[in-house]
């Protein structure tokens, strides 16, 4: 059977896609925009070669599918003949498109609600025909609203009366409630990773906004917090290997997990240390009185109309900087017994990522798909 998946060519979803292919003989069926197989084939080859070379890439397309579509469209904008084939077809159902726009309730309001129901839509359809194994959704930590200095439980994150940050996490609590509500049946699990940044194994990342911030607070003599905050950072390898591994799975043990750093988390005083040990810099100095007054600048900067390099990183500090002062951790222990493996500690691979997000310029250096070599389309 085939394994429907929304968000395969983003950042995390490219994770998630490299492990099914590798380590298992899924066929998947991937939502994409794009209008024709060829510009798909570059869409996906964009997000994946971060993860693989071209022959291996090519070696794995047999078992893909790309189903030209639109998250936000009626129906999500597939042709309706290959939209009930899919139903047939389709044992599960995993969802990881969203908007990450934090600042636009719009975008949040679109992808994240008006597409989290087609897709539920979706996957009733998909019971209706011939059953649904699973219907997993990628969510965020970000549900539990508004926390200081606290470790959070997954069955206790979402409470109703408590304010969110933002769109994005106000939205993504309200697309579980739907699932839950409108998928009564069908065997679910929600995903929620905490902040996603770098890979514990190379130092390449093609996600930058959230690396771009912590490199500029690497960069600043002062830093306007407390140095013991706990920073809930978790490598992306581990997880999407968590959400391959635990969506393959018949039964799981639980229905909501924590992808995060959990307790091992480190606070700020030991990324700074690590990054001055790597780099040869004099330590930060922590000044917790300032933290109002740089975010007050912070957002002054974002509302400037001309844009520039400052504005950017006023905009950045304005989305990030409850995320990162927040001193709030999400327990981890479920995923990390079910996975078999725990994430790999940020201190590990902190300078690596730094000097690479600087080094490009926070601009992956995306390669074309190159041509078919004379003689291997025949063969």
């Amino acid at each position: 059977m085939t394994t429907f998946i929304t968000g395969a060519t983003g950042y995390l979803g490219s994770y998630v896609t490299d492990v099914m292919m590798r380590e298992s003989d899924e066929r998947i069926a991937v939502l994409t925009r794009a209008k024709y197989q060829a510009e798909g084939v570059e869409k996906l080859w964009r997000g994946l070669q971060l993860h693989m070379d071209a022959d291996t890439f090519r070696s794995f397309l047999p078992r893909i599918e790309l189903v030209p579509g639109d998250l936000t469209a009626p129906g999500l904008g597939i042709e309706p003949k290959t939209y009930e084939r899919l139903t047939r077809e389709c044992d599960s159902v995993l969802h990881i498109a969203a908007s990450l726009n934090r600042k636009s309730e719009k975008a949040c309001l679109n992808h994240n609600l008006r597409g989290t129901l087609a897709v539920i839509e979706f996957a009733r359809a998909a019971k209706d025909s011939t059953g649904l194994r699973r219907f997993s959704h990628v969510s965020t930590v970000a549900v539990a609203g508004q926390r200081d200095r606290e470790v959070v439980y997954e069955d206790s994150a979402i409470d109703w009366g408590r304010s969110d940050y933002d769109p994005y996490g106000r939205t993504k609590k309200f697309a579980e409630h739907m699932v839950r509500r409108l998928l009564p049946e069908v065997p679910k699990t929600f995903f929620r990773p905490s902040i996603v940044m770098g890979d514990s194994r190379f130092a390449e990342t093609s996600q930058f906004d959230m690396v771009r911030a912590f490199c500029v607070l690497a960069d600043m003599p002062i830093l306007p917090f407390r140095s013991d905050v706990r920073l809930d950072i978790v490598n992306a390898d581990w997880v999407g290997r968590a959400i391959a591994t635990l969506h393959a799975k018949q039964e799981t043990k639980h229905e909501i997990y924590h992808l995060s750093a959990g307790e091992s988390a480190p606070t700020a005083a030991q990324v700074a240390g690590e990054l001055t040990r790597g780099n040869g810099r004099r330590p930060a100095r922590f000044v917790p009185a300032l933290e109002t007054p740089f975010g007050a600048a912070m957002n002054g900067l974002a509302g400037m109309k001309r844009r520039n390099t400052l504005t950017t990183i006023g905009s950045l500090f304005k989305v990030f900087l409850p995320y990162i002062t927040y001193d709030t951790v999400f327990d981890n222990s479920r995923a990390v017994e079910e996975v078999g493996v725990a994430p790999a500690s940020f201190l590990d691979y902190a300078n690596d990522l730094y000097r690479f997000a600087k080094g490009v310029g926070y601009r992956y250096p995306y390669r074309p798909l190159p041509p078919v070599r004379a003689g291997e389309e025949a063969a």
